[in-house]
């Protein structure tokens, strides 16, 4: 592979990394409903209903990121990303507070903007500690059982560091998002404690699924990225 194109393969990336984080911070307050079909019918806790936060989805997609990344390029660069992206939260938090602060030439269309983005604060304040906490017990599971497995298994490292991951960081972000950021700095109104407890699930069970699909994904990269000796062997295809 040339450096050429390992250089591309690396950028996007970084790339899928930073714009789904970025996506997620400003799609978060949303919450989204969706009916189960009817032949699973009612879950225990979440009923008929998954409610999850919009942002599940592009959050979901920064770890199968810094899971291509971490195989492909090591721990050590996968944490630098990783905590870079954190450090860009505070920046997306910057640019957004100075753009709602700023004189408006439209002064009711300002007050929705304001309402609308302000309550991105409690999302930024949920995200950074579950984000700091989650990703970087993502690679660092990654890599443990990588180096237990002697570089085999990607599909296991992929699923558990993944799947162990998000429940941290789903428990920490609704927590702290939906109830502790409104409780203490006032913008917006913290959940109910039975809405808090089906977000977590509910988003917990999407970004499970998320874990399982993307798993051939993961595959998919490295071996477009990587040497061709990174996916062998690793019992994902039978010979």
């Amino acid at each position: 592979m040339s450096k050429g194109h390992s250089n591309v393969g690396q950028i996007a990336l970084v790339g899928l990394f930073v714009t789904a984080l970025t996506t997620a911070q400003l799609t978060a307050s949303k919450l989204l409903a969706i009916p189960l079909p009817s032949a699973i019918g009612e879950l225990p806790v979440v009923g008929a209903t998954i409610i999850l936060p919009g942002a599940a989805l592009a959050y979901a997609l920064t770890f199968f990121a810094s899971d291509c990344y971490s195989e492909l390029y090591g721990r050590r660069p996968a944490q630098v990303m990783v905590n870079v992206g954190f450090a860009m939260n505070f920046v997306l938090l910057g640019l957004v507070w100075s753009t709602i602060v700023a004189p408006a030439a439209d002064p009711e269309f300002a007050a929705e903007f304001s309402n609308v983005l302000a309550s991105g604060t409690n999302i930024v304040a949920g995200s950074l500690l579950a984000y700091l906490v989650s990703q970087n017990w993502d690679v660092i599971v990654f890599h443990s059982i990588r180096e237990m497995t002697d570089g085999a298994f990607l599909w296991l490292r992929n699923i558990v560091s993944t799947a162990t991951s998000q429940a941290i960081d789903t428990v920490i972000f609704v927590g702290v998002a939906f109830y502790v950021a409104p409780t203490v700095l006032g913008i917006g109104q913290a959940l109910p404690q039975n809405v808090l407890i089906g977000l977590i699930v509910g988003q917990y069970l999407l970004k499970l699924l998320i874990a399982l699909v993307d798993t051939p994904f993961v595959y998919l990269v490295v071996s477009l990225l990587g040497d061709e000796s990174t996916s062998a062997d690793d019992g994902w295809v039978a010979d």
